[in-house]
């Protein structure tokens, strides 16, 4: 149990992150007016992915598979700035 809930913590954090970067980065208009709606959304976010780390059989596999994803969603951040559809 405590193995699920550190990886809703830790790798969920980036997740949640990474989901709410997107989605100040790809709506329209300038980042800069999502970030408000950005902050209110991170933390309710957060929380779902630290109760969806629960549904894992594991803490093994929860981690496993929020740090792919979070590693994942920050590589598109990058991948997203590198190529200069954000600034």
């Amino acid at each position: 149990m405590w193995a699920r809930a550190s990886a809703g913590v830790l790798p969920g954090f980036f997740l949640a992150a990474a989901l709410v970067g997107l989605g100040c980065w790809l709506l329209p208009g300038a980042w800069q007016s999502t970030i408000v709606v950005g902050l209110l959304a991170f933390f309710p976010v957060w929380i779902g992915v630290i109760c969806a780390a629960f549904r894992f059989p594991s803490g093994a596999r929860a981690w496993r598979w929020l740090s792919a994803l979070a590693l994942l969603g920050l590589g598109l951040l990058w991948l997203l700035q590198l190529s200069g559809w954000v600034r």
